[in-house]
């Protein structure tokens, strides 16, 4: 886990050149404190950069990396996990290693198999290899995207970093809001695609390939992995039990290799509390194993440490804790938005920052849970998504043509599970029932709804044209099933501002988080069973369950009430923090911003319903034009 940077094509000289490429480095410093490397190749004229995090090859894995010929040159973030099979099969071709790392796999895997070498690695990158006898640049990111990667290009060259704020060390690039990205940011708080809410730079998706020739055009962007939902109707029901078990255990087998310390994200939770069931079974007798969790000041409805602490207890796992209050948001929550680049998800990424920062105490490496609501159906928005579906199957009577996964009677015994999401309820049906599947997701998903009212005049939005930007992912995949369609749409959206917060929060402390739960033969499986065994009677993570209960103490495999890691935000935006939010947003600067009526949106935060994404949207938004376009976009102190 590292940072990347590079410059390629003409724009100034050598001298400043390195110049830029310095000052990129320092910007990523926060995720390579173990080392630093450039290479420059005047000819081309090319930059790479890196700073590095020492995880596997402690002594020989430094960057930027050249083949032996010296044709090839990579900059690399990330770890590819199958690196010892693949190095292997290498070997067996004849090519001769010089290091143990999986850096140097990278570059022989690219010399054996050129562009396709991607389709052979398992686990999570983002990495750029200049070609100096094809006088080409191609980059590349994992299929889930765990790791990032932006580029900027000015029409003769191209600059990539593995932060945005990297990019501004030239400070050609202009730092201008994209009102596009913005627009879709209010919607749904993240950014569509490839889009960001700066103009001029884009994020390569996951699952695709960059490649750029100095002179020879803009550079080319493509595909070449994406889910693919084609249900298996061969296998049983025991099969796809038996198989995903068998994949699980694998996956976390292959990430817990590193020659470091490592650790544990434990929320209390199933997700995180499988992980590190496995990660304890795989792990050598004694190989020490540390857990790390965090809580509020607020009591029990906002703690879930008993459920840590009883996973970790069956383990034998050391635990670590800490507990937040609303004085640590307002002393961190500047910090937090210049690491993040732009705001993203929501306000979990506040505790996240502080878990992290305590695990980077004890180890370098944490495995989590990130992915598996995604992946295995874990969210309650799911479920209320299905009830409609449901509820009108029973009303037409349609329930029984095969076209539902539930119908409503067996789906009944689950809603006891959305008794705290009745103000979703009640707003997610004020605005219609029984619409298009593209179009009730949209509802559910769509955070415009409420903000509307609290734009200012002058900040015009068409929500329709966001709703046809939703529809371009939510209906281009071919998947039949409303889970499926559901289930792909966060894939590409919502998951990847949760993987921008993994990252970032880890990586501000020097800190490698593994995601076990996206190995992607998992996705590619779990696209693969039908959706009646997915979802099965509305049961969130029924398959998961049954292929993994047994791995949990009873106590949380049978709980009913996970609450996630929820932030009381809006309680303490009317408390401890009423002084803190109306000084940013109340500020003479935020209301001349233009974009929302300040006034009313400080009356709506004050008022908020719990868990409420008004306030969070708004102060981070603010603090980013502050940090960003008002400012010079170096650290916070």
């Amino acid at each position: 886990m590292c940072g990347i940077a590079g410059s390629v094509g003409a724009r100034s000289g050598a001298q400043e050149t390195a110049a830029i490429g310095r000052r990129m480095l320092d910007l990523l410093a926060h995720r390579g404190p173990d080392g630093e490397g450039s290479h420059t190749v005047a000819q081309a004229p090319v930059w790479l950069g890196h700073r590095r995090l020492a995880i596997i090859d402690l002594a020989n894995g430094a960057q930027p990396m050249a083949s032996r010929d010296g044709r090839l040159t990579l900059t690399f973030n990330g770890c590819i996990y199958n690196y010892r099979e693949l190095r292997d099969e290498l070997v067996a071709a004849g090519h001769r290693f010089a290091t143990d790392s999986d850096t140097e796999v990278i570059l022989h895997a690219y010399a054996a198999w050129g562009e396709d070498c991607v389709t052979r690695f398992n686990g999570m990158w983002a990495f750029a290899i200049w070609d100096d006898r094809e006088r080409r640049l191609f980059c590349a990111r994992d299929r889930l995207g765990v790791k990032p990667f932006y580029w900027h290009f000015d029409g003769h060259r191209l600059l990539f970093a593995s932060e945005i704020k990297a990019l501004f060390a030239d400070r050609s690039v202009p730092r201008v809001p994209d009102d596009d990205g913005l627009r879709q940011y209010l919607a749904f708080q993240f950014c569509l695609g490839d889009r960001t809410l700066f103009r001029d730079i884009r994020r390569l998706p996951p699952g695709h390939v960059l490649s750029f020739a100095p002179g020879d055009g803009a550079p080319r962007v493509r595909a070449y992995w994406d889910v693919q939902f084609h249900v298996d109707e061969d296998h049983s029901d025991v099969w796809f039990v038996r198989r995903l078990r068998e994949l699980l255990e694998d996956s976390v087998r292959l990430r817990l290799r590193a020659d470091v310390p490592l650790g544990a994200h434990l929320s209390g939770g199933t997700d995180s509390s499988v992980v590190v069931a496995l990660a304890r079974r795989l792990l050598p007798e004694g190989a020490p194993l540390a857990t790390f969790t965090g809580a509020f000041d607020l009591g029990p409805r906002y703690d879930e440490r008993r459920w840590a602490r009883l996973v970790a207890d069956r383990h034998g796992a050391q635990a670590h804790e800490i507990e937040l209050g609303a004085r640590d948001f307002a002393e961190s929550i500047e910090k937090i938005v210049w690491h993040m680049d732009e705001p993203a998800a929501g306000p979990g990424v506040f505790p996240q920052f502080h878990v992290a920062k305590l695990a980077s105490r004890h180890v370098k490496v944490v495995l989590g849970g990130q992915g598996g609501d995604e992946l295995f159906i874990g969210y309650a928005r799911y479920l209320v998504a299905y009830l409609e579906e449901c509820l009108k199957g029973a009303i037409e009577d349609t329930a029984q043509r095969g076209d539902y996964v539930a119908t409503l009677a067996s789906i009944v015994p689950s809603l006891p599970s959305l008794q705290s999401y009745v103000p979703m309820l009640r707003a997610f049906w004020k605005r219609g029932v029984f619409g298009e599947p593209a179009r009730r997701y949209f509802d559910l998903m769509d955070r415009f709804g409420g903000v509307s009212p609290l734009l200012s005049p002058e900040f015009r939005v068409d929500p329709e044209q966001t709703l046809a930007e939703f529809r371009g992912i939510f209906d281009v995949h071919g998947a039949a099933s409303m889970i499926n369609r559901i289930l792909y749409f966060d894939s590409k959206t919502h998951l990847q501002s949760l993987l921008h917060v993994e990252d970032r929060t880890s990586m501000a402390f020097g800190l490698e988080s593994r995601v076990p739960l996206l190995d992607y033969r998992l996705v590619e499986l779990m696209a693969t069973v039908r959706p009646r065994l997915k979802f099965e009677n509305g049961h969130l993570k029924h398959l998961f369950l049954r292929a993994a209960g047994d791995l949990l103490p009873v106590e949380i495999r049978e709980r009913r009430d996970k609450m996630g890691f929820p932030v009381p935000l809006t309680e303490w935006a009317k408390g401890g923090l009423r002084e803190f939010f109306f000084d940013v947003l109340g500020a003479r600067r935020a209301r001349e911003r233009g974009v929302f009526r300040n006034d009313a949106l400080l009356d709506t935060i004050a008022d908020e319903a719990a868990f409420g994404r008004t306030g969070w949207g708004a102060i981070c938004l603010e603090l980013w034009f502050r940090q960003f376009i008002d400012g010079d976009g170096l650290p916070a102190t």
